[in-house]
């Protein structure tokens, strides 16, 4: 079982590449809200639903002044190819040895088709302007994802 960071846990500091290969922290964000997506993997089907969701959005989430981060244990070069394959328009981060999704606790045992691995967990966090985690989303479906998040923004 999973133990993932609540509502009102310190987020952890982090800094990855994007998918353009330039370093990315957390703290490059301090006195904006961040939206911290983890998603399994670049170019599957509710991956891609999900993020071209966000990309749609982008300008609501920009309205509200909050910075969207998608974080997957993809290589730089498979997010830069995802990228523009779907003419992305938020920031991919490359979390390979998944450091950053253990910390965030989204990180483990999953199931598939009969299958047993480990993996992400496809579990946003809201980080507030102080970088503490503001709200989980943790119940929702690929395609309504934004719409989640957006509701919740707007209260």
């Amino acid at each position: 079982m999973i133990k993932t960071l609540q509502a009102g846990d310190k987020a952890p500091a982090f800094t990855l590449l994007d998918q353009d290969g330039n370093s990315v922290s957390l703290s490059d964000f301090a006195g904006k809200k961040v939206l911290v997506y983890f998603y399994p993997k670049a170019s599957t089907p509710g991956c891609t639903v999900q993020a071209c969701s966000l990309t749609d959005h982008r300008s609501d989430f920009d309205d509200l002044d909050v910075v969207v981060l998608g974080l997957s244990p993809d290589p730089v070069k498979r997010l830069k190819n995802f990228e523009q394959k779907k003419e992305l328009k938020i920031t991919l981060l490359s979390d390979e040895d998944h450091a950053v999704a253990d910390q965030f606790g989204v990180w483990g045992e999953k199931k598939f088709m009969g299958k047993v691995f480990d993996g992400i967990h496809r579990i946003s966090f809201l980080i507030d302007e102080n970088g503490v985690v503001e709200h989980v989303f943790n119940k929702f479906k690929t395609k309504d994802h934004h719409e989640v998040v957006l509701n919740y923004l707007k209260g």
